[in-house]
Order: structure tokens, then sequence, then C-alpha cells
């Protein structure tokens, strides 16, 4: 299951993360949000182990969506060793996703 990111817990489960990280911003009236949400649920089940992936929600969180300028959801920003290596705005399959998430443990 994907771990509920907060302002509160993001240094520590995304920034300081050994492991290469998906942090999904969405909110729960955002249709294209609902969309992708089980697609990230798949992935933190078949990443298990070998990347973090969690899901911040803007409306709830707004000290994260503001420092990573997030102005269009849903967001997917991909970290590694704490900085942003890669991003994905929208809804995409499953597969992009995957492979930008691999990338990062290559």
């Amino acid at each position: 299951m994907a771990l509920e990111i907060t302002d509160a817990n993001f240094d520590e489960l995304v920034l300081k993360s050994d492991k290469p990280v998906l942090v999904d911003f969405w909110a729960e009236w955002c249709g294209p949000c609902r969309m992708v949400g089980p697609v990230v649920e798949e992935l933190a089940k078949e990443f298990e182990g070998k990347a973090i992936i969690g899901k911040v929600n803007v409306d709830h969180n707004p000290e994260i969506s503001v420092k990573f300028g997030i102005r269009n959801i849903p967001a997917l920003l991909f970290f590694k060793n704490g900085e942003i290596v890669d991003k994905q705005i929208g809804a995409v399959p499953k597969s992009v996703l995957a492979e930008k998430l691999n990338k990062q443990m290559a």
C-alpha cells in the first residue's frame, strides 16, 4: 500500500530515503487523480522493498506542494538521494511510471 506522506513526515520518508521514491501529489476532487490512484497502489505492491511509493494530498499538505511548485495534479515526482530526478504530470499508463521507477534503480 502506498504510504501517506505529509508535511510532517516528508523529509524522513522521501528526502532521507536510501531507495528511489515516487510521490503522487493528488486531491480527492481531481478526476485524473482518481484514475492514477489505483495504478500507484499497484506500483507500491510491485516495488515493495525496492522503492518507496507514497501519496501527498495537496489539500491537506500545502507546505510540500508549494515547496515543489505543484500547480497541476496529478503530479508524480521521482526522487533519488533526496533530489528530484524525474516527474510526470497528468494521468499516464502504469508502464510509463514503472519504467521511470526502474530507471532510478539501475
